[in-house]
């Protein structure tokens, strides 16, 4: 069961990894083409996308293909949460940052420096160390008040994480990267503790708020996920996820679910702990520097500033936007 779990949190990460490439992808390719089609209402007062543009992002092929990959790494993530320990399944999981920073280099243009490299690097030694010195002992949450405790904080999480990636505009990138890791990280609780699965019972499950938590924590985590990506940089964005999704469980796993550190390595989880939290910190701020739209690079498609690509006349000097572009001025002509 232990290779089974650990094979299952390794092609969660990997779906993972390539599908936030992919919703990132569609992102950009949605923002794209509402900036040439001179779409409206594709930005809030704060800066950041609307509803609309969101919705506009769904529809687009890449991100319909990561999204399929989102729920088979959910499914692989579920049963590595079933048998493994939350520290241990959400550590392998967590190696979806590397997945990410690899694939963005390519099929985004990220540009990664040294330290990028390092902080990166940083959060995932540092997740490892957690898994390492965690101990696991079954049993706790199994009281209802735990359950509904947990359904009722996820509420007030999935509420307050959509307000903030709405009302921060620009600035709500990380907020929501990190407000979606803790929902991800929820949602990973919340199949640890699920009724009614071994042995299965439909009506069991169905009435547990674990259920509910699950549904709502993944669909919110799901959506703030996608704002953020429109509005910031991936790899700062995953940095902060991973950190929300493993962290979050571990906490709340020595808290309330009985896992604790193996004895004489407490020294070792909470190095861990604040090396993860300080790595992603730093992939956050690194991350911010060179932004546009979605900051990996300097796409000459623009991005949610909806600037045009700068053109460039003959003489080499830049031509202003107020200058009539070749199509434009063709189509004065016909006209005339």
């Amino acid at each position: 069961m232990f290779l089974i779990g650990v094979l299952f949190a390794s092609a969660a990460a990997i779906a993972y990894g390539v599908s936030t490439i992919l919703r990132a992808l569609g992102a950009r390719r949605a923002a794209v083409e509402a900036r040439d089609a001179d779409k409206p209402d594709q930005l809030t007062s704060e800066g950041g996308p609307s509803v609309t543009s969101t919705v506009d992002t769904f529809k687009t092929p890449e991100f319909i293909f990561g999204t399929s990959l989102v729920v088979i790494g959910f499914g692989a993530g579920a049963v590595a949460a079933r048998f493994l320990p939350l520290f241990l399944s959400q550590t392998i999981v967590s190696a979806n940052l590397i997945v990410t920073a690899l694939l963005g280099t390519a099929a985004l243009g990220i540009k990664l420096h040294g330290r990028d490299w390092v902080a990166m690097c940083a959060v995932v030694f540092s997740l490892c160390a957690l898994g390492l010195a965690s101990a696991h002992q079954s049993g706790g949450g199994e009281e209802s008040s735990f359950h509904w405790g947990l359904f009722g904080a996820t509420c007030i999480l999935a509420t307050l994480a959509l307000l903030a990636v709405y009302r921060l505009g620009k600035r709500g990138a990380i907020v929501g990267g990190a407000a979606a890791g803790l929902l991800f990280g929820v949602v990973a609780i919340s199949v640890r503790i699920l009724r009614g699965v071994d042995p299965f019972d439909l009506g069991t499950l169905l009435t547990d708020p674990a259920a509910w938590t699950i549904a709502i924590g993944g669909a919110a985590g799901f959506y703030v996920h996608t704002v953020a990506l429109q509005l910031g940089q991936v790899n700062g964005i995953t940095a902060v996820l991973v950190v929300g999704e493993t962290a979050g469980p571990g906490i709340i796993g020595v808290t309330f679910l009985n896992d604790s550190a193996k004895p004489g390595l407490e020294w070792l989880a909470l190095i861990g702990f604040i090396g993860a939290v300080i790595g992603a910190v730093l992939v956050a701020l690194y991350s911010t520097v060179d932004a546009d739209h979605f900051g990996e690079a300097e796409p000459a498609k623009g991005g949610w500033s909806l600037r045009r690509p700068k053109r460039i006349a003959l003489d080499g000097t830049d031509v202003p936007d107020s200058a009539p572009t070749s199509a434009e001025t063709t189509r004065g002509q016909d006209h005339s």
